[in-house]
């Protein structure tokens, strides 16, 4: 068995819980302390269809600005970065600095260094702030926050995933504008709530790695 090597840690903003970027080989894993895994650099797939499949329902639209709620190990931002024209535009928004720092590290590599392409912007705060006042700013907004309408680090998160989250998201984006949203597992009410929003929705279950893993849910939802 691969030994498990404990390379650094990092407070939650707004909680008391901690985030410990662990190494097992070639293998890097992003736990909370005390709780368990949230992700890792293997079991990939789901987070890149979250971009795959914006992408393919918004098109080669001109200049495509592009928000992306939560950085995690940059896998979803490297699949958007490779999926959207090249004249599009990435923000990517994270509330945790050392995140940043170590996916600009040596864990960046297993996902091509996403934050090193001249299209990424980073924005240090919560995805939330930026939905609030970005009427009409985004063609599309990514969630991969947390582990989906089920959060799992910070309550505050859950105003992302109910009415008054989705109306924000709604009001951000641009006409025919697409919300994708990632979770853990399914929610059986997030889709009505997708709908009273004022969207378009399709359901997709992925699984985490190939044609095994887990079964994830990504949510795309178009706005009308």
């Amino acid at each position: 068995m691969l030994k498990r090597e404990l390379l650094a840690t990092a407070k939650i903003p707004g909680s008391s819980g901690s985030l410990q970027l662990i190494r097992r080989g070639e293998e890097f894993l992003i736990e909370i302390e005390g709780v368990g895994g949230l992700m890792g650099n293997v079991a990939t797939r789901s987070e890149e269809e979250l971009a795959t499949l914006t992408a393919e329902r918004l098109g080669t639209r001109s200049k495509a600005r592009v928000l992306i709620g939560g950085l995690g190990m940059g896998f979803t931002l490297a699949a958007a970065l490779k999926r959207f024209p090249k004249d599009a535009s990435l923000v990517v928004a994270e509330l945790v600095p050392e995140l940043v720092e170590w996916n600009r590290g040596p864990m960046g590599a297993s996902a091509g260094h996403p934050l090193k392409d001249p299209r990424t912007e980073v924005y240090m705060g919560d995805v939330a702030d930026l939905l609030r006042k970005g009427k009409g700013a985004y063609d599309a907004v990514l969630l991969d926050v947390d582990n989906g309408p089920e959060g799992l680090t910070l309550r505050s998160n859950d105003w992302l995933y109910l009415a008054p989250g989705l109306r924000a998201a709604h009001r951000a984006l641009r006409p025919q504008g697409v919300l994708a949203v990632w979770s853990a597992g399914p929610d059986k009410h997030f889709k009505d709530r997708l709908v009273k929003a004022g969207f378009q929705v399709e359901e997709r279950q992925v699984r985490a790695q190939g044609m095994k893993g887990r079964r994830h849910v990504v949510w795309v939802a178009q706005r009308g």
